[in-house]
């Protein structure tokens, strides 16, 4: 070989050990020490990641004297030098993992100092992982079955509709888009989103001191919903028809709006009025005052203890009365029009009724020891007149001939013909339409 050639091959050598520096395992390597309050299942050789990438590992686990967990890890260029301020956190790739755990760094700015190989970042900017055991272990036996049930129910309530889950699982990315951004509107406010806190904690306080009634409400709340779901068709065809309702609740609306603003106008010029009325609402104060015992009276009219004394009771029997009522005024109604003809029959025949009980009246007025008394004689056709230039003449019928001739000719008298004819024609009288069923020819003889 010649002495040009082994240069050449050193060289090459030279170069070749250079890559491999570079490439397995040169540039720049730190060490630093990492102290949690638990280890969390970390095992050697697990990640250090900045961002999702791997930047190191971890090459030792260790107890510290004050029982915290030291984990020595080894960081790779160009990450390394870390600064002051960078901070640890241990996660998990997935919640139901165990040897999937690894360091998650959020480094500090490049003009923070730098930290020299084998620092110690305190417990102060690390974060040690809470694991589900860890959860579990913290709820009693009461409420680790009722979370093994509320999985076991909603196992039942996805069986079969893995399908409709999966396209509601969609829109799990824009929800949580759009709760981050709710978040971060809500954190805007800390003042008022710490009185929401507190008020809520009072609330959930309130609630708890009233359990059985907010479990009540949660049964019967489940009824209402188990009846609302049994009408699965009345309710589908309500929510067909409340599009057509709501285009015209639309048109009210935007109706109401001018009413509105009308209304404005009238509370405008009612508001000098308002003035006034609280001086009435003064002087009005003694009639309330007043008015309690009747308030009271009228209270124990509407309701009272026991059975069948108030207006609510005989309100409950009024559809019983008016079932029972119901036939006998129409059968009333029906013999009210029945007897109208013989009401305006008689009705002009008043005058004819008073006057036989006035005179009746008067027949009775005397009185003895043994109290009012008449003497009643009846005389059926006991004389006939006969009328003559020289005033007429009354003639004796025998009583053989007496009964003669009652059942006709006396029975179709008008109104006032009881009476002799008076000298101003006030009667025999006739109804103005001349339709009542009376004779005005028979009237009594004589003057």
């Amino acid at each position: 070989m010649t002495p040009a050639r082994g240069i050449a091959l050193g060289a090459l050598a030279v170069a070749v050990i250079v890559v491999a520096v570079i490439l397995l395992g040169g540039g720049d390597t730190r060490t630093y020490k990492l102290r949690f309050e638990n280890a969390g299942q970390l095992v050697k050789d697990d990640d250090v990641q900045v961002g999702g990438r791997r930047i190191g590992s971890i090459r030792k686990i260790e107890l510290t004297s004050d029982n915290q967990a030291e984990i020595t890890v080894e960081v790779k260029a160009p990450y390394a030098p870390l600064h002051a301020g960078t901070t640890a956190t241990i996660r998990a790739t997935s919640l139901s993992g165990v040897a999937n755990r690894y360091i998650a760094l959020t480094p500090a700015p490049n003009s923070a100092p730098e930290l020299a190989d084998g620092a110690i970042l305190a417990q102060d900017k690390t974060t040690s992982p809470v694991d589900l055991d860890e959860l579990f272990d913290t709820l009693d036996a009461k409420t680790r079955k009722g979370l093994q049930q509320v999985i076991q129910g909603t196992a039942a309530q996805y069986q079969g509709s893995g399908r409709q889950a999966n396209e509601a699982a969609k829109y799990f990315n824009p929800v949580v888009s759009t709760s981050a951004r709710l978040v971060n509107e809500v954190d805007r406010d800390q003042q008022a989103f710490e009185d929401v806190i507190v008020y809520g904690a009072k609330v959930t306080t309130a609630l708890a001191e009233r359990a059985p009634t907010i479990t009540a409400l949660v049964d019967h709340t489940a009824q209402t919903t188990g009846a609302i779901g049994a009408e699965q068709k009345a309710l589908g065809t309500t929510l067909d028809l409340l599009p057509d309702t709501l285009k015209r609740a639309n048109s009210t609306f935007v109706n109401l709006r001018a009413t509105l603003t009308d209304l404005d106008k009238l509370t405008d010029a009612s508001l000098p009025a308002t003035k006034k009325l609280a001086p009435l609402l003064r002087d009005l104060r003694p009639l309330v005052a007043d008015a309690r015992p009747t308030i009271h009276d009228l209270r124990l009219l509407v309701t009272r203890p026991g059975a069948n004394n108030d207006l609510i009771e005989l309100l409950n029997k009024a559809p019983q009365l008016e079932s029972l009522a119901k036939p006998t005024f129409a059968h009333s109604i029906d013999a009210l029009k029945q007897a109208e003809p013989v009401v305006s029959f008689i009705r002009p025949y008043t005058a004819d009724f008073v006057g036989w009980l006035r005179d009746f009246g008067q027949d009775t007025a005397n009185y003895d020891a043994n109290g009012h008394y008449a003497r009643i004689q009846p005389i059926f056709n006991a004389f006939s007149f006969t009328s003559n230039p020289a005033g007429g003449v009354l003639r004796a019928i025998p009583n053989s001939d007496r009964l003669t001739g009652l059942d006709s000719g006396n029975l179709t008298r008008c109104p006032g013909a009881a009476t002799q004819t008076a000298t101003d024609g006030s009667n025999v009288w006739r109804d103005s339409d001349g339709t009542l069923d009376c004779d005005p020819t028979q009237t009594l003889q004589g003057p």
